[in-house]
């Protein structure tokens, strides 16, 4: 099987993984952000805000935030979407890491 590499992949192979952790970090701080806004009943994060931040990149921390915080656990399009995102970049990163 032919894992050719595109070559702004390997080019910038060190600044994807900054942008990867960046993005896992600030998924894990808007959830934990919006879980302690929900207990004390103030305005929160929009879902549609913490579903971006866990498809632009930040799926394991929003998936590690979710169990950590027990927040949005209940919601069936979080159960669904934040697990599948989190495989999809799990899966690249071991891509990038291991044949670029």
């Amino acid at each position: 099987m032919d894992f050719s590499v595109p070559l702004f992949l390997s080019q910038y192979r060190e600044l994807i993984l900054v942008v990867f952790l960046f993005m896992t970090v600030l998924s894990f701080a808007l959830y934990g952000i919006d879980k302690q806004k929900a207990k004390k009943g103030r305005f929160r994060i929009r879902e549609r805000t913490l579903l971006l931040s866990s498809f632009l990149a930040g799926a394991l921390g929003s998936f590690a935030a979710m169990q950590f915080f027990r927040h949005k656990t209940n919601k069936r399009v979080f159960r669904f979407f934040v697990p599948l995102c989190a495989l999809l970049q799990t899966v690249f990163l071991f891509w990038l890491l291991c044949f670029v």
